[in-house]
């Protein structure tokens, strides 16, 4: 049987591949988590052999958790299950190693063959995934954007929760500079939403 743990903080889609692997005759559901905390304690007693894991948790990063994972506990397999598809978030998630990469709206016997494939020791990343990771490889290897000062410190203050507004009159700017900025700098990370930007930058500890 495939012991397997997943891993997300959403009840729907927790739900959804409960009952998709409950339905599988070869595999057995070992752990369901909504937090990054709660599954690397029950790492600690027991390691399955494949965790489905989201990347967007509430109490850590999920790319940065896949990293450790990996290091820690090098037989397990990692299916990556997000809404993502920008090449940043692809391409940092991939450089850690993990076994397989989907996007949530995959359909069930996708998931299913994923996780028999990396069972298998391959990787197994979705259609839309494999051409994006593709054509970003065929580009070169993935380099971490430069920001600038005052990049940096206008994206510190929307990780800390403030508008434009509030960071034009902080920094004593106008809220048109500040959006011109947000927009840079989604355009320096291949995003357009500057919640990945955050992330992205907070991973690669450019904050």
């Amino acid at each position: 049987m495939i012991q397997i743990y997943i891993t997300d903080d959403h009840p729907i889609v927790l739900d959804g591949l409960k009952n998709l692997i409950k339905s599988q005759e070869d595999m057995l559901l070992k752990g369901l988590f909504t937090n990054g905390a709660d599954m690397l304690e029950a790492l600690k007693q027991e390691v399955p052999d494949v965790l489905l894991l989201d990347i967007n948790l509430p109490d850590m990063s999920g790319i940065e958790l896949s990293r450790q994972l990996r290091e820690t506990y090098p037989d397990l397999r990692i299916i990556i299950l997000s809404i993502h598809n920008e090449k940043a978030v692809i391409g940092s998630v991939l450089k850690n190693k993990v076994n397989g990469y989907l996007l949530k709206n995959s359909a069930g016997d996708e998931i299913v063959d994923a996780i028999h494939h990396v069972v298998e020791g391959e990787t197994y990343l979705c259609q839309q995934v494999r051409e994006i990771y593709d054509n970003a490889h065929c580009a070169g290897p993935e380099a971490v954007p430069v920001i600038t000062r005052r990049e940096k410190e206008i994206l510190a203050l929307i990780a800390e929760g403030y508008t434009s507004l509030q960071i034009a009159d902080k920094l004593f700017i106008s809220s048109h500079t500040v959006d011109s900025h947000r927009k840079n700098l989604m355009e320096k990370f291949e995003t357009n939403s500057i919640a990945v930007v955050v992330k992205l930058a907070t991973d690669y500890r450019l904050l």
